[in-house]
């Protein structure tokens, strides 16, 4: 996401970095070029106008222009402004006095909205919480059925009434439910229309009244650009919205609409959509977004997604087995297989600092080759994974047919390995001799 709007934040920056001294005409041209960029990522022009604006007060300022790294300076008051612009601190669901915590999940058809209620059950139930989900979209035919498609992915109770055509009925009928089966939360999936209109309002409100929802959510596609906007701005005048969910970021969104939602309408950004398997869903976190705008990454997620992939149990095997000079293909196997629950790897390398540059892009990450790996590993036997020096020409020749690659690659893969089991064993060697342990993962 945002990937033409970093490219031109840092080119303008870079020149500006480049500049022993700054002047305040200086700082103003470089401003008209960042005006131009956050237009062209499709930002709303008041929301653009009003960075524009926080920015040049504070950057033509003597305490700027006259420091050491005026250039550094200038990214920093941006950066600044960019995180107050999306909420300054990441916003919360809100709490209710009695469970379950009602969250009405509307938005137009498209968006994203049943997809997001099942990420929503998803990362509640992370939180040790206890997610009720309800299908009264009864609008679009295959509404229902893709909510208990999702539900079951999940592994997450829905509610369903395929008989009953009156959506506030059953949102009544799902909320009775919720409080039998004690759910801590209930996720209503509401229809969508492709525009708003009066007649998906007046539905909308009704349905609102059954479930006195602590939390109206709405569903927006990232890609819409300024629409999104408007969209955000008749839901939050009929539904009082208590945040926005933004999907498809993952794409090639402009990401407009992030800068935007949040400064028009006062509604906080609460969870962003990052991808179509139900775990690529993430709480909005402006800091964050801001640093990834700018190309400085966001290390903070990227922890987080490790922390939630990688076994803790299995970790301290792993730090066993690396001690005792054990580590063998089976273990990196393991390792290969948390890596990919992480997310795609090309969205793993833009949240490295720097990584997410025009010039480092350009050396592109192969995303199948963790794939192919793994299907080399695979096609060994559990004596080969173990001891991977047994592995001679004939087996390397039946590797490469079971997993439908070429010798050379099963080659490279043995020798990376062995060059990767000797780089670890001279670093556990290290901490041995100077009397170090490796920390317990977890436990800082």
């Amino acid at each position: 996401m945002f990937e033409q709007l970093s490219d031109r934040l840092e080119g303008i920056f870079s020149r500006l970095k480049n500049r022993g001294k700054l002047t305040p005409e200086n700082v103003r041209e470089s401003l008209r070029d960042v005006r131009r960029a956050l237009l062209e990522a499709d930002v709303h022009f008041k929301v653009a106008r009003r960075i524009i604006q926080q920015v040049e007060e504070k950057a033509v300022g003597q305490e700027v222009l006259k420091s050491l790294s005026p250039g550094t300076q200038v990214v920093k008051v941006v950066h600044d402004t960019l995180v107050e612009i999306l909420g300054g601190q990441a916003a919360r669901l809100p709490e209710s006095g009695r469970p379950p915590r009602r969250i009405l999940m509307v938005g137009l058809q498209g968006s994203g909205k049943t997809t997001s209620a099942a990420k929503l059950g998803a990362w509640l139930r992370k939180q040790k919480r206890i997610p009720f989900l309800a299908a009264c979209d009864l609008q679009r035919p295959a509404a229902i059925d893709q909510l208990e498609v999702l539900g079951r992915e999940v592994s997450l109770p829905v509610f369903v009434d395929r008989v009953s055509k009156d959506p506030v009925r059953v949102a009544g009928d799902a909320l009775a439910a919720a409080r039998a089966r004690g759910a801590s939360d209930l996720i209503v999936d509401t229809a969508g229309r492709l525009q708003v209109d009066d007649a998906l309002m007046d539905e909308l409100v009704l349905v609102r009244d059954a479930v006195g929802p602590d939390a109206t959510l709405l569903v927006v596609d990232g890609m819409t650009g300024q629409e999104a906007v408007a969209v955000a701005e008749s839901f939050h005048g009929r539904l009082s919205l208590q945040g926005v969910v933004l999907t498809k970021m993952d794409g090639d969104a402009r990401g407009g609409a992030a800068l935007s939602i949040r400064e028009v309408t006062g509604v906080p950004i609460l969870f962003v959509g990052t991808g179509e398997k139900t775990g690529a869903f993430e709480p909005f976190h402006p800091e964050r977004m801001a640093s990834r705008i700018l190309g400085m990454g966001d290390v903070l997620s990227l922890v987080e997604r490790a922390q939630q992939a990688v076994d803790q149990d299995e970790a301290l095997k792993l730090q066993e087995r690396l001690l005792k000079d054990e580590f063998n293909l089976e273990d990196f196997l393991s390792q290969i297989r948390q890596i990919r629950k992480m997310g795609p790897i090309e969205e793993l390398v833009k949240m490295i600092p720097g990584a997410g540059s025009a010039m480092l892009r350009g050396a592109r990450v192969d995303p199948g080759e963790l794939v192919r790996v793994e299907a080399m590993i695979r096609s060994m036997t559990g004596e080969e994974r173990r001891r991977p020096e047994t592995i001679n020409g004939s087996r390397r020749r039946r590797i490469a047919r079971g997993s439908g690659t070429t010798v050379q690659q099963v080659n490279r893969l043995l020798r990376d390995f062995e060059q990767m089991r000797k780089v670890m064993g001279q670093l556990t060697k290290g901490r041995r001799r100077g009397g170090l342990r490796l920390p317990r993962p977890g436990r800082g």
